[in-house]
């Protein structure tokens, strides 16, 4: 007999026994959410499948739609969710680099930056996301300023979203150790150099996942800049159809469907890269 064969042959350890457990359990655990979730969506689909439940001498009737208009108009509809990705994609880079010069602002021991910074993220903390795509929108053409819906909606989008996000960035920047950055004064480094490759690196990588929901939730949100009437995305796309053959339910219910997609895509791609940042605590 081989030595590979006696090791195959050889009785496993405890270790290796607790981690086949720990591995089943997860197995198990997944197949059974995987379960749930398809027993979920069953009993969804069967109350919008419009049948007729009798029971006893009372009938229950589940809600019927047209699924003809949805066949009819499903193209229509999925023609926004470019524009929707698009104004997503735009506003959460604006928003990246606004709140990561917000977060170095309210750390900044210089009286008018910091200043700015607090007085920028109070704003626009305090005024509602609704009136700042309408201010962009509506209010400066009376300036001369003129603004496309889109470029509206980003602006105003990433503006929002840059403010409540310097929070996250901020507290990035803060749990880089004090003693990180002495020791990089000791080697020689100079405040940016500390800053561009100890303090920076770090900061990111702490942030990357609630940016991530940030950007999953700023997705949703770029439903309020279809109220401009100039942005033809997803929501915008769902109202009109739903409005003009009076169908609001079934466009609604495919513009659900959508953003609930999205979400799903963009919640997998974000627990991907947690998994990722996260061997490199182990």
């Amino acid at each position: 007999m081989t030595a590979v064969s006696k090791s195959q042959n050889a009785p496993k350890s405890q270790a290796d026994l607790l981690y086949d457990l720990q591995l089943r359990k997860e197995r198990h655990f997944r197949a059974n959410v995987g379960l749930s979730w398809g027993i979920l969506l069953l009993i969804l689909v069967f109350l919008f499948s419009g049948q007729e439940i009798t029971i006893g001498s009372q009938t229950f009737s589940t809600i019927k739609i047209d699924g003809q208009f949805i066949l009819n108009e499903i193209d229509f509809i999925a023609g926004g969710l470019g524009q929707t990705l698009l104004i997503s994609i735009l506003s959460i880079m604006l928003a990246i680099v606004l709140a990561l010069l917000a977060a170095l602002g309210r750390l900044s021991t210089v009286p008018p930056i910091y200043a700015i910074s607090t007085f920028y993220v109070s704003l626009i903390r305090g005024t509602p996301l609704y009136l700042q795509i309408f201010f962009f929108f509506l209010a400066l053409p009376q300036l001369g300023i003129i603004l496309s819906g889109v470029f509206a909606g980003v602006l105003a989008l990433g503006l929002n979203y840059g403010a409540y996000m310097s929070e996250i960035f901020r507290a990035g920047l803060a749990s880089v150790g004090k003693g990180q950055r002495e020791a990089a004064q000791a080697l020689g480094m100079t405040p940016g150099q500390t800053m561009k490759r100890i303090v920076l690196p770090q900061a990111l990588r702490f942030a990357i996942p609630p940016v991530g929901n940030e950007f999953i939730a700023m997705t949703k949100d770029s439903a309020l800049v279809s109220a401009t009437g100039f942005v033809h995305e997803l929501m915008w796309r769902a109202t009109k159809v739903g409005r003009a053959q009076f169908h609001n339910l079934e466009a609604l219910i495919m513009a659900a469907i959508f953003y609930w997609l999205v979400t799903l895509v963009l919640s997998y791609i974000q627990n991907k890269i947690e998994t990722r940042l996260s061997k490199g605590d182990r």
